[in-house]
């Protein structure tokens, strides 16, 4: 692979290492990355349905094609952004799981005349009514679906709301193409436990098949049946009546995801690289150049049993120290501390030293950064640098 033609500053010598790199940066271990994709693809054949994977937490043409099965597709984006960059390296079959705003419309249709079978996302009859309107004005019949509610926890029209429901799916039918129904679990962020998860993934299922049938036992069309959390993804017993599944951070895992059960922290594939700049050593702390523009701001952690402040310390081959976190940051300062309540004590670094840092959120800590840094397992070697892009 020519990682050059993405980007000249890509050039890598065969004796690159980490501690060579300026950090703050963002590393992949593809050992990980590679496990963790096998898991959830035996996962769903056993379940027999395919895997969509969501590619708004990898935004790498490199990654899609480790996750991918094949390079055109199927996949899941949560920008035009994405949908473009991934079009442009052949992608083609996609849902762009966002709410469509009107206004983008132009955009679907634009990627559609290029070949890119290009799905949008509703639950309004407005939105229909304007996925109709700009289907007849372009000539051609836009593709969507039906955002299904199965928690209360974010959008979609409720299962038990038939009227909603049929209206939307009759709007479309008008003029455009109702492509099926889809959902994603978001409570199931929550955790829980092994038989909440499973609960939420039932749900999950329950909510889109019932709206499929009810759809389909008024005449409509609704061959997609979709369902998407990384949790339930990993939890599900059953799909019956399910065509898919789409997941993303499974790729790469976070503490989030560990804090609930859904991953073991030695399944995180990513870190930040960051450096030892000084002590403060009455109050207990090391500081490093990685601060919350590198973390990111998420505290996603800071509600689950475990707080990982805004990361999870590991020395630099990604071996973690006990109850040694990030437990403050300023914009370009990480403050390195023991967890509070814990005797843990503090590790011996130096200023120079470098360690790595596991995320709480990857999606979000990885926007903060340009490119990932490819390692395998403890070793120190960079392979490559994948390009990773950002927008919307």
């Amino acid at each position: 692979m020519d990682l050059a033609k993405f980007d000249p500053a890509a050039r890598l010598t065969a004796t690159t290492t980490l501690e060579a790199l300026e950090t703050p940066c963002l590393v992949l271990d593809t050992d990980r990355m590679d496990r963790n994709i096998t898991r959830l693809r035996n996962q769903l054949d056993g379940l027999g349905v395919s895997l969509r994977p969501h590619l708004k937490t990898a935004k790498s043409i490199d990654v899609a094609r480790r996750v991918m099965i094949a390079p055109e597709g199927p996949a899941t984006v949560s920008t035009l952004k994405e949908a473009e960059q991934f079009a442009a390296d052949g992608l083609r079959d996609m849902i762009y799981a966002v709410g469509i705003a009107p206004a983008k419309l132009m955009r679907i249709v634009e990627l559609r005349a290029k070949g890119v079978d290009l799905v949008v996302v509703l639950d309004t009859v407005e939105q229909a009514r304007a996925v109709v309107e700009a289907s007849r004005k372009t000539g051609t019949r836009i593709p969507a679906m039906i955002e299904i509610d199965c928690d209360g926890h974010r959008s979609g029209v409720v299962p038990a709301n038939h009227v909603q429901l049929l209206e939307i799916g009759q709007a479309l039918a008008a003029g455009a193409e109702l492509r099926g129904v889809l959902t994603h679990a978001g409570d199931s962020y929550k955790g829980g436990g092994h038989d909440a998860q499973q609960r939420y993934a039932e749900a999950e299922r329950a909510a889109v098949v019932g709206a499929a049938q009810l759809l389909r036992g008024a005449g409509l069309p609704c061959p997609v049946v979709s369902v998407g959390s990384t949790p339930t993804a990993h939890h599900a017993k059953d799909l019956t009546g399910v065509t898919e599944v789409r997941a993303g951070v499974f790729v790469f895992f976070d503490l989030v995801m560990a804090g609930i059960g859904v991953c073991q922290v030695d399944d995180i594939a990513l870190s930040v690289l960051a450096t030892v700049i000084g002590h403060q050593r009455e109050k207990g702390w090391i500081i490093t150049d990685a601060g919350w523009m590198s973390l990111s701001r998420d505290r996603g952690t800071s509600k689950q049993a475990v707080d990982q402040g805004y990361g999870l310390v590991c020395d630099i081959q990604g071996e973690t120290y006990r109850d040694i976190i990030v437990a403050d940051a300023n914009q370009e300062h990480g403050i390195i501390a023991v967890r509070p309540g814990s005797h843990a004590r503090l590790p011996d670094l130096r200023v120079g030293d470098r360690v790595r840092i596991l995320p709480n959120h990857a999606c979000a800590t990885a926007a903060q950064h340009e490119a990932y840094h490819v390692v395998r397992g403890p070793s120190h070697a960079v392979e490559a640098r994948w390009p990773r892009f950002g927008g919307w």
